[in-house]
C-alpha cells in the first residue's frame, strides 16, 4: 500500500508518542484517558443497468477504524483506516477493494480560536459543490494538506488550505487513484443575519497531473430561511466565474449560478431548483473536479466526465426535491431535467426515491433508486440507465 511521506510522518509522530504514554502522565492522558475511538461499517449492494452496456451489480463492505488523541499542549492526532471487502470490482461501479489510510493528521488548536492541521484530511466546504469528499462512495476523497480555520469573530469562519495531493475514489494501480496539486483553496463564510449566510471563496486549482483540472473560480453563495410560525421557507443563491488556471492548455471563461426556493410545513418540504454549469461557446465548461459530484445533477452519475463535473457545451439542471419525516422514515424523491448551456442538446431526465431508517441509536438502513432516460442520441450520456442501492450502516 503506498503511503506518502506526510502520512507516514503523522503516524510515525503517534506511534512513538505512544510508547511512553503509560509511563508519563500528560501522554496517559492525552493518548489514552482522552482519546477517542470509532468503528463504522457500511454494507452496500449496488445494482446498475445501462441499456445497449450492461448489468452489473456488485456488494460491498467498508470498515473504518478512526482514533483521535486528546490534547497536548493544544495538540492532537488522528489516524483513519478504511477497509473495503468486495465480491467483485465492476468497471460501472465505482467501489473498489482497497485498504488504505483515510485521514492521518496533526492537529493544533492554535490562539483566537485558529484550529490548524497538517496531513491527510477531509476538506467539505458549503455544500460541497466545488470542494467535497464524494462522501457517498465506499473509497472517500481526502486531501494531502495544511489547512487552517479561524472562528474568532463571531459569526465569521475563514478557512484556508493548500493540498499537495488529491486522494481519489478511485483503485490503486488505476492510474486516477491520486493527483498531485498546488492548489490553494480559500473560503470566507459568514453568518450576517438570522436569515441569511454568506460564503465568498477563491479556489485556485493547480493539478500537476491533469493540467486541464487546473482552474480559477472565485464566487459568492447565499442561503437562509424564514420562519413564518409552522411554515419556513429557504432560499439559495451562487454564482461563480471561472477561467483556465496554471497550465491548463485551454483558454476559456465560463460562469455557473444557482437559485433555489424551498418551502417547508411540519414533516414535509419540497423545493425547486436551476442550475446552470455554462460553456464558452463549446470550448470548453466550467469544471469542478474537487466536487461531491454524486449529490448533484442525478444519482445515476451520468455528468462525471472522467471527474470534471462538465463538458464543452455546459450543463443545466433544472430540477425538484419533495422530502418528508413519516414515523422516523426520512423519505426524497427527486426530478431533473438537463439540457445543455450551448447549442441546444437534450441531455435527459432523471428521477429518484430513497428512505431512509435510522433505529437503536448506531444503525440505519436504506434504499435508493434513480433512472435517467431520454437524451439526444450520439452523446457518451445517451444510454438510458438505472441504478439501485441498499445500504446498511452501523457506527459505534
Amino acid at each position: 500500500m503506498k503511503v506518502h511521506a506526510l502520512t507516514l510522518a503523522v503516524l510515525a509522530s503517534l506511534a512513538s508518542t505512544a510508547v511512553t504514554a503509560e509511563t508519563v502522565d500528560p501522554l496517559k492522558k492525552a493518548f489514552i484517558d482522552d482519546s477517542a475511538v470509532k468503528v463504522q461499517f457500511r454494507l452496500r449492494y449496488e445494482d446498475v443497468d445501462v441499456a445497449n452496456v450492461d448489468q452489473q451489480n456488485q456488494t460491498t463492505l467498508r470498515t473504518r477504524l478512526n482514533y483521535q488523541t486528546g490534547d497536548l499542549y493544544n495538540l492532537f492526532a488522528v489516524a483513519e483506516i478504511d477497509d473495503v471487502r468486495s465480491t467483485d470490482n465492476e468497471p460501472l461501479i465505482a467501489d473498489y477493494k482497497y485498504t488504505q489510510i483515510n485521514q492521518g493528521y496533526i492537529g493544533y488548536k492554535g490562539p483566537a480560536e485558529t484550529l490548524a492541521k497538517l496531513g491527510r484530511q477531509r476538506i467539505l466546504l458549503d455544500n460541497q459543490r466545488f470542494v467535497g469528499g464524494v462522501g457517498f462512495r465506499q473509497n472517500e476523497q481526502t486531501y494531502d494538506a495544511v489547512s487552517v480555520k479561524n472562528t474568532a469573530i463571531e459569526g465569521l469562519t475563514a478557512y484556508y488550505a493548500y493540498v499537495a495531493n488529491v486522494n481519489r475514489i478511485f483503485p490503486e494501480g488505476s492510474g486516477k487513484e491520486e493527483h498531485e496539486n498546488e492548489t490553494n483553496l480559500v473560503n470566507i463564510n459568514y453568518k450576517a443575519l438570522d436569515f441569511a449566510k454568506i460564503s465568498g471563496y477563491g479556489y485556485l486549482i493547480d493539478n500537476i497531473d491533469v493540467p486541464s483540472f487546473s482552474t480559477d473560480t472565485y464566487g459568492i453563495r447565499a442561503t437562509g430561511d424564514i420562519k413564518l410560525d409552522s411554515l419556513k421557507l429557504s432560499y439559495e443563491a451562487e454564482y461563480a466565474q471561472q477561467s483556465e488556471g496554471s497550465d491548463n492548455p485551454v483558454s476559456y471563461s465560463a460562469s455557473y449560478y444557482k437559485l433555489g426556493a424551498g418551502v417547508n410545513f411540519d414533516a414535509f418540504g419540497a423545493k425547486v431548483g436551476y442550475e446552470v454549469l455554462g460553456s464558452d461557446d463549446g470550448k470548453a465548461g466550467f469544471i469542478t473536479p474537487l466536487a461531491t459530484l454524486h449529490a448533484f445533477n442525478g444519482w445515476t452519475d451520468k455528468f462525471l466526465f472522467g471527474g470534471k463535473g462538465n463538458w464543452e457545451n455546459g450543463l443545466v439542471d433544472t430540477h425538484f426535491i419533495v422530502t418528508a419525516k413519516l414515523a422516523g422514515l426520512k423519505l426524497l424523491a427527486k426530478y431533473h431535467m438537463f439540457e445543455s448551456d450551448y447549442g441546444d442538446i437534450d441531455m435527459g431526465k432523471e428521477w429518484g426515491v430513497a428512505a431512509t431508517y435510522p433505529f437503536a441509536k448506531y444503525y440505519s438502513v436504506g434504499i435508493k433508486y434513480a433512472s435517467f432516460s431520454g437524451a439526444d442520441a450520439g452523446y457518451g450520456f445517451s444510454n438510458d440507465t438505472d441504478k439501485l442501492w441498499l445500504t446498511m450502516q452501523a457506527k459505534y
